[in-house]
């Protein structure tokens, strides 16, 4: 497959060029508490946070909110499917297999690296939540910037695999919301 090998060729270059940055914010999970902040919130960054909150928007905002909940369904799973598919077509190593140097602070879900699915999910939901109640956004943008900068911290991405799922999330929200919202509107009105 050519546009893999052009792909692993590339990101030979950039995984190089991201090493010192990636092994120096790693050497913060030295530190128990650094460590421990950032497990807990890759754990709940796995979906146990957005789980809550989409099971909660409908009592949160009894007029939009089963709208938002079922329009963040949709779109996670489309998010899944997104990330899930280039990683197997791009397959990045993770920074923790291609530098010894680096440790990892917890298990990863998946073997490869770009983009990060973290990342994409979590400014995914906080750019529909942004768009439809900023209210929530603005209480969930800290766990959204955490869980970003966890992927690094813990070794299991690079900064540009983060950059990457932001980009990718960021636009899936806002094409999510731009088509389906006042559809998923109108499905919660007559549920």
């Amino acid at each position: 497959m050519p546009s893999t090998s052009k792909a692993s060729r590339f990101f030979n270059v950039v995984d190089q060029r991201e090493f010192a940055l990636c092994q120096s914010i790693n050497r913060s999970l030295r530190f128990r508490p650094v460590q421990g902040y950032f497990k807990v919130v890759s754990r709940l960054g796995d979906g146990w946070l957005w789980y809550l909150v989409i099971l909660s928007m409908p009592v949160l905002m009894p007029q939009a909110g089963l709208a938002i909940a079922l329009l963040m369904v949709a779109t996670g799973l489309t998010c899944t499917i997104t990330y899930k598919l280039l990683k197997r077509w791009l397959i990045r190593e993770r920074p923790f297999i291609s530098f010894p140097s680096i440790n990892c602070g917890t298990p990863p879900l998946d073997r490869y690296s770009f983009p990060s699915g973290h990342t994409l999910h979590a400014v995914c939901f906080n750019t529909v939540l942004a768009m439809t109640a900023p209210e929530v956004a603005w209480l969930l943008l800290p766990f959204t910037l955490s869980v970003a900068a966890s992927r690094v911290v813990l070794g299991l991405h690079y900064p540009s695999d983060v950059a990457a799922g932001a980009l990718i999330g960021g636009c899936l929200g806002l094409a999510s919301v731009n088509g389906l919202y006042d559809q998923f509107i109108q499905i919660a009105a007559v549920a």
